[in-house]
C-alpha cells in the first residue's frame, strides 16, 4: 500500500524554513511547482512518488528563478532577516534541470550581493554526476550533498529506486570520488518492506559495504538520518536514534567523519 502523498513545494522559492543540519534554509525547488520529476522514485521521498507526474507548469527557466530569488533575498535583507543558506531540493532532483549549472552561478552571484556569509547547498541523488558540466557545478557549491543510501546493488535499488538501469552502485561509488574531501555524502537508513520485498541497510552487511565505499570516495563527511516525516510507501521503519549513534561510532572507528546529528 501507498500513502496518498503529493508534492511539497508548490513555488520556486520557498521558506525559508529551519533546518536541523543547515540552519535558516531558503529554499529552491527547480521542479515543476504542480507535479514531481526525479530520476530515482525513492520509497521515503516526502514529495511522494513520480506516479502523481510532472504536472503542466513546467520546469521554472532561468530568468523566473533568477527574477523570484533575488526579490526574496532583496526583501529578506530589507526586513534584517538573517539566513544561513540557500538550498536546492524540491520537488524531484535539481540537478535534472537543463540550465543547472547556469542557475548556479546566478545563485552564487546573488548570495554575493545580499548574503555573502550564507552558503549555497545542493542536494543531489547522485545519478547527474556523470555529466561534466553538473559536475563542475557541484564544485562551485559550498555543500555538495551527495545520496548513497546503500553500496549493496540490491538495497539501493529496492530503497532508490533509480530510473536508468544502468545505474549502479560500482558506477556511482566510483564517480563520487570526483569530489574527494569536498563532496558530503548523505545516507539515509531505515528499514522495511514493500511490494513483498524486505530490506534493510542498517544491517553489519550493508555497514560495512558502506564504509568500504566511503572509503573509497574519500567524502568530507558522511550525513546519517532516518525517517523524520511520513512517507509515500507504507511497512518503512525510522530507525532509532541509539542505533544511528552505535552506526556512527562504527564508521568513525574506521577513520570516516560523520556529521553531528
Amino acid at each position: 500500500m501507498a500513502q496518498d502523498q503529493t508534492v511539497l513545494f508548490h513555488s520556486t522559492i520557498f521558506g525559508p524554513i529551519r533546518s536541523r543540519r543547515l540552519g535558516t534554509s531558503l529554499g529552491v525547488n527547480l521542479m515543476p511547482a504542480d507535479g514531481k520529476i526525479c530520476s530515482f522514485d525513492c520509497l521515503y521521498c516526502e514529495a511522494g512518488f513520480n506516479s502523481q507526474g510532472a504536472g503542466k507548469a513546467g520546469l521554472p527557466s532561468p530568468e523566473h528563478t533568477e527574477h523570484d530569488l533575488r526579490e526574496k533575498l532583496r526583501d529578506m535583507r530589507g526586513r534584517g532577516e538573517s539566513l544561513d543558506v540557500i538550498t536546492f531540493s524540491g520537488n524531484g532532483e535539481p540537478t535534472l534541470h537543463p540550465d543547472f549549472p547556469e542557475i548556479i552561478d546566478m545563485t552564487l552571484r546573488l548570495r554575493d550581493e545580499y548574503y555573502p556569509e550564507a552558503k549555497v547547498s545542493v542536494l543531489t541523488n547522485s545519478t547527474r554526476i556523470f555529466d561534466p558540466q553538473v559536475a563542475e557545478a557541484l564544485k562551485r557549491v559550498d555543500n555538495n550533498i551527495l545520496k548513497l543510501d546503500s553500496a549493496v546493488e540490491g538495497t539501493m535499488r529496492a530503497i532508490d529506486r533509480p530510473n536508468d538501469p544502468t545505474f549502479t552502485v560500482e558506477r556511482v561509488v566510483e564517480a563520487l570520488g570526483q569530489f574527494k574531501g569536498t563532496g558530503i555524502i548523505q545516507t539515509m537508513l531505515v528499514k522495511g518492506e514493500y511490494d513483498g520485498r524486505r530490506f534493510d541497510n542498517t544491517t553489519p552487511e550493508e555497514i560495512d559495504a558502506l564504509i568500504e565505499a566511503y572509503k573509497r570516495i574519500e567524502p568530507k563527511e558522511v550525513m546519517l538520518y532516518s525517517l523524520d516525516r511520513s512517507t509515500p510507501a507504507e511497512k518503512l521503519q525510522k530507525i532509532p536514534h541509539e542505533e544511528i549513534v552505535r552506526i556512527a561510532r562504527r564508521m568513525e572507528d574506521a577513520g570516516i567523519t560523520v556529521a553531528p546529528f
